[in-house]
């Protein structure tokens, strides 16, 4: 394989100057195509070709891609984004499992596939450098009929996608560093079933709307639009908002109205589209009833990009209004939002999540330094640094810090700032929680700022999570359960969905269900194989059930993350420190075999 891939079988035209873009490359190649050759190498020839010309004839146009190359036993692709990559690898799989379904396993023609996103170093007529071939390497790390993800694909994915797997840092060839890899696998058919206290209320969905003219720079205004609506109505009691980190899933996608209702549990869906034409938004909005697949209200809608960050934006006041006046009799109370700044800010903030929950300390080091620099250029904006002080909660949790008085002091010194700037919102409050739960070990002020946050915004997931989690460190498992599973349910599709099934982990420690603890233990370990107290859930479990060899394994893996770490030095920590549930956890543990 060479670091180019032409597109055109011709050597580069001096014409084009080289630049980087961001691409999507997808190398598929045949499952030991070798071996299949030596057998009956006509027949086999036969068979691959057939495949690989219906692969770059119909099934590649058919999501949007462009052939980059094509080798005898392999094709390398092009898509402008990781979701048509993962789509067509699909639909590749299921195709060579149809066309070798009549054949025997030693006849059949299978495929592997790898999928990696990048700034590739192009002049429009090929590929250049290192990019090209990270998709192959993948490519090496998949089974027959598997796809492989690099990290960068991964984060622009989501379960609609298929059900994805890390695979840890893996060594691929011709690479220094060792990569995060994922398996990309079917998606999941039927969404979590919705339990009948929750399902009471009707459900929305706002799922951020799509650019239908506009430059580059205004992308962010859909996401923008549907977190001001949803913050808006997600504070009314009477209705169920599911989280814009869910329904981001859906931007974008020919989703049905059935899909919708059946991964999201919706009762109504709004949706829409915007064009900016210089500083004038005009966004098309309607909003859907799920149950006969009406549209019940729509609207055509006309402001200011610069309206968006205003304290007063009507665009987005008489979005509110009339959604809610479509559901409800009665008009949910209006509120006026906290804007963003800027598309810019907005953008790095998300990224600075994104990195925060990679559990990579590489990727975790640039989300603090994303955070601190919007703390910088934006003083008075709330949320950063309300992210900065969970930051630090992180860190402690991971085991990377050196002095843990100074992780406590920074935290609180970020959401105390936090709370000088907007000390109403329900997301800061939820973090003051979290703060003083893990770090300051003042229960009793973190219950208050859990009761604060779900008392502004009753569909406030992390609220509903943390102070679940509050009540499992207190040894009240049935409350935790309850709160916890709560919380999952209000985002049934969130891109972290492992730190939800790790804090039910630990809620279904504190029942003593230990073995449910270590089914959600190995779910949340499925997405993120890093996070440390995942690994604690598993050993302290498998330690009580007396499956010590599982329980040491998971020590032996917390031990890799944390070198230094021991049963005093997580007593020290622990927020059940107080409680009899950090002594029996931090016995098990010692009975898994952490060092004293």
């Amino acid at each position: 394989m060479g670091n180019a891939a032409d597109t055109s079988g011709h050597p580069a035209s001096p014409a084009y100057s080289l630049h980087y873009a961001a691409k999507t490359v997808v190398f598929a190649d045949v499952v030991e195509s070798v071996r299949l050759m030596e057998r009956d190498e006509y027949a086999a020839a036969r068979r691959i070709r057939g495949l690989l010309l219906e692969a770059a004839n119909e099934i590649v146009p058919r999501h949007a891609g462009r052939l980059l190359q094509r080798l005898g036993d392999g094709l390398m692709i092009e898509f402008a984004h990781p979701r048509s990559a993962a789509a067509c690898a699909r639909e590749l799989h299921c195709r060579a499992a149809e066309l070798s379904s009549s054949l025997g396993d030693c006849d059949r023609v299978l495929l592997r596939v790898g999928i990696h996103a990048a700034e590739i170093l192009t002049d429009d007529v090929a590929f250049y450098g290192h990019g090209v071939n990270v998709a192959a390497r993948l490519a090496g790390l998949a089974g027959p009929g598997e796809s492989v993800l690099s990290a960068a694909a991964r984060d622009q994915l989501s379960v609609l996608d298929g059900e994805i797997t890390d695979l840890g840092d893996c060594h691929l060839k011709h690479v220094e560093a060792p990569m995060r890899a994922y398996r990309l696998g079917p998606r999941s058919a039927r969404a979590p079933t919705l339990e009948s206290e929750i399902a009471l209320r009707p459900t929305l969905v706002v799922i951020p709307f799509a650019m239908h003219g506009g430059g580059r720079s205004f992308l962010a205004v859909g996401e923008i639009i549907a977190d001001e609506v949803i913050a808006a109505l997600a504070r009314a009691r009477e209705l169920r908002v599911v989280s814009r980190l869910s329904t981001t899933a859906f931007r974008g996608r020919a989703a049905k109205i059935d899909d919708i209702r059946s991964f999201l549990g919706a009762t109504y869906v709004l949706s829409g589209s915007y064009r900016v034409s210089g500083d004038i938004l005009i966004v098309n909005a309607e909003l859907a009833d799920t149950r006969n697949k009406e549209v019940v209200w729509a609207r055509s809608l006309r402001g200011k990009v610069t309206g968006l960050v205003a304290q007063d934006d009507e665009l987005v006041a008489s979005l509110v209004a009339g959604v809610s006046g479509a559901i409800m009799n009665t008009e949910i109370t209006r509120t006026k939002l906290r804007a963003l700044p800027t598309l810019d800010a907005y953008t790095l903030l998300l990224g600075g999540i994104g990195l925060m929950h990679r559990s990579d300390p590489r990727d975790f080091a640039q989300s603090r330094r994303a955070f601190e620099h919007l703390v910088e250029r934006y003083p008075r904006y709330s949320a950063p640094y309300a992210y900065l002080a969970e930051w630090h909660v992180f860190n402690v949790t991971q085991g990377w810090f050196t002095s843990l008085e100074h992780e406590a002091a920074a935290a609180l010194d970020c959401i105390n700032r936090a709370l000088d700037v907007d000390a109403a919102d329900s997301l800061e409050l939820t973090v003051n929680g979290l703060v003083h739960t893990n770090l300051q070990r003042n229960h009793e002020i973190a219950r208050q700022s859990y009761d604060s946050a779900l008392e502004k915004n009753p569909s406030e997931g992390l609220a509903w999570l943390h102070r679940g989690t509050l009540w499992a460190f207190q040894g009240h498992g049935p409350e935790a359960i309850e709160e916890t599973r709560r919380a999952a349910e209000l985002s049934p599709l969130d891109p972290w969905r492992y730190y939800y099934d790790s804090l039910r982990a630990t809620a279904a420690l504190a029942a003593r269900d230990y073995e449910q603890a270590i089914v959600l233990a190995r779910r949340s370990l499925q997405s993120n194989r890093t996070h440390a107290s995942t690994l604690r859930v598993i050993a302290i479990a498998a330690a009580e059930l007396g499956r010590m060899e599982e329980a040491r394994a998971s020590v032996a893996e917390l031990r890799k993350l944390d070198p230094t770490l021991t049963v005093s030095r997580y007593a020290a920590r622990s927020p059940a420190a107080n409680y009899a549930t950090g002594k029996a956890w931090a016995d098990a543990l010692a009975k898994a075999g952490l060092p004293a």
